[in-house]
């Protein structure tokens, strides 16, 4: 499993000492409010255990995301193949930080070198990114890392019950040309 390194940030393999901060992310109302229902620390331990998985059986996923300053476990970021039940194909870039790294600029910096691996190392011809409507923090990171929305491209979440976070919209960025933006 590829590391990457950031002025910031290292995105690295899951360690067993990820699993408690983890599970906490997983289990605070405001990180999953644009997710879902909160997750047990089992459920948390099963979604680690699916993201290594598929890691190595893919050779790109979801990285570990740690401050390089303080060590600290901060969140995920990585490349995730679309669901098959989604109306649409191909590979999104996405990114859940602790509630104390947000706002620190950590998901654009991420997201950037996802985005780079995506498309320098996988030779990927074009890189995703869904959310709620109502997740405009997130909708602002896809717009500063060069991502563009049609509305025409929102959906439903077939994954999702009826209600406020079934509704997301779409965002996209070719290979070449794109150019990340710093400001909102």
């Amino acid at each position: 499993m590829p590391e990457l390194r950031t002025d910031r940030l290292l995105l690295r393999r899951w360690r067993e000492s990820d699993l408690e901060p983890w599970a906490a992310m997983n289990a605070d109302p405001e990180v999953r409010e644009h997710l879902g229902d909160l997750l047990t620390r089992e459920e948390s331990d099963g979604v680690v255990a699916r993201m290594r998985a598929d890691f190595d059986a893919r050779g790109f996923g979801w990285w570990a995301l740690e401050s390089r300053v303080t060590g600290e476990f901060i969140g995920r970021a990585g490349l995730d193949v679309v669901g098959e039940d989604m109306p649409f194909t191909g590979v999104d870039v996405g990114w859940r930080l602790t509630r104390t790294a947000w706002g620190h600029g950590y998901a654009t910096e991420a997201a950037l070198a996802c985005l780079a691996f995506g498309f320098e190392v996988l030779g990927l011809p074009e890189v995703l990114a869904s959310t709620t409507v109502h997740n405009v923090r997130s909708q602002a990171v896809m717009r500063r890392i060069g991502m563009t929305r049609d509305p025409a491209d929102d959906f439903e979440d077939p994954s999702v019950p009826e209600g406020p976070l079934r509704r997301c919209v779409l965002y996209r960025t070719p290979a070449e040309p794109r150019t990340a933006h710093r400001g909102t």
